[in-house]
């Protein structure tokens, strides 16, 4: 008689993070059933592969994929849109350029007020405050690895 041992009893899982010597992500496997119970589903790495499972896991993965490329191409445009026309930000002139400076908080507001897109002062590359009336280059990092160049272009007022 064939007598079947526990640890050839064996379960599907679905790796919810990366396995070490088992799998990425997203793969679904075929382990030792102790193994999937005590150690893969009880430390949150795989859930069992049941059909529901599954196809939850690819809708989520479609709908992250979905909204990842409408972010994208909403960056894309921002880009373009910033990178289109000149930023204009008026100071009071002082005897050796302006009055104060010109910061990353100030650009963020004046792109908010400008062109309507909203940006975090965190993402404004500047090394040091603007201090003089003319043209200046300024990069601001969208996210996603999409940088606008913008053009920040200070005129004095008396």
């Amino acid at each position: 008689m064939d007598y079947l041992k526990i640890e050839d009893i064996k379960m599907k899982v679905l790796l919810i993070k990366d396995v070490k010597s088992l799998g990425k992500k997203g793969e679904i496997k075929e382990v030792k059933d102790g193994y999937g119970q005590n150690f893969l589903i009880a430390k949150g790495m795989a859930k069992l592969a049941t059909p529901e499972v599954v196809a939850h896991w690819k809708a989520e993965q479609e709908r992250m994929e979905k909204e990842l490329k409408e972010t994208l191409e909403r960056l894309k445009k921002e880009e373009k849109e910033l990178a289109s026309k000149p930023i204009i930000i008026t100071k009071k002139l002082a005897p050796a350029g302006i009055q104060g400076s010109v910061g990353k908080d100030d650009i963020a507001k004046a792109i908010k007020e400008q062109m309507g897109i909203e940006i975090d002062k965190k993402t404004v590359e500047l090394k040091k405050a603007l201090k003089t009336v003319g043209e200046h280059k300024v990069d601001i990092k969208l996210g996603h690895g999409i940088h606008a160049h913008v053009t920040v272009e200070i005129k004095g007022e008396e």
